[in-house]
Formats: structure tokens, sequence, C-alpha cells
């Protein structure tokens, strides 16, 4: 019993087993990047793009949930009409997206 827990491993070459080892991290790190990282970069740069192409009268809502439409728009922020004479005034950043592309319940 001793004596099979005290024999030698078989000899492999040296350095076989840290190439196998990086190998397998480097596809780790490159499908990570290809199903992770890729598509929520393409995903901010389409938000970015919508939120510069606001136009008076489209129809966005705010991260907080709130439905509304562009009356006014600034270098850094949009004056959004929720309601007949109420204006929020939010920062470009907080529009989302427009309520077209969501599905209807």
């Amino acid at each position: 019993m001793f004596r099979v827990l005290l024999q030698e491993a078989p000899a492999q070459a040296p350095g076989i087993g840290n190439y196998s080892f990086m190998l397998m991290m480097l596809a780790v790190v490159v499908v990570m990047y290809f199903f992770m990282i890729r598509p929520q970069q393409k995903r901010q740069k389409e938000l970015r793009e919508f939120q510069n192409a606001l136009q008076k009268g489209n129809k966005v809502v705010i991260s907080g949930g709130i439905y509304g439409t562009v009356a006014e728009v600034k270098e850094t922020s949009v004056l959004v009409e929720v309601d007949n004479n109420v204006k929020l005034r939010v920062d470009k950043g907080a529009v989302v997206r427009d309520p077209s592309d969501s599905p209807v319940r």
C-alpha cells in the first residue's frame, strides 16, 4: 500500500503542463471578450449615439422609468415634457431608450 503512494509520477516533458494551462486561460479570455465585453461595448455605443441624436419631439424613457417627449435639447441636458406643462430637465445620460423599442404589454 505504501509502495503505491511513494511511486514517482510519470515523467513529462518540461513545461508541457504550463503551456496547456496558458492556452486554456487564453481561450477563456477570448470567449469572455466575444460573449460579454464586446456586446456590452456595442450597446453602450448605440446608446451614446441615440443620446447625441435626440431632437425636439422625440419620445423617450428616462432612467427612472418616466415616459415623456423631448421639448428642448442642450449640449449636456434635455428638457422632457412628461405631462401638460410639466417639464423635467435631465442629463442626457438619463435618457435610456426610445419607448417604441420595447414590446407593448
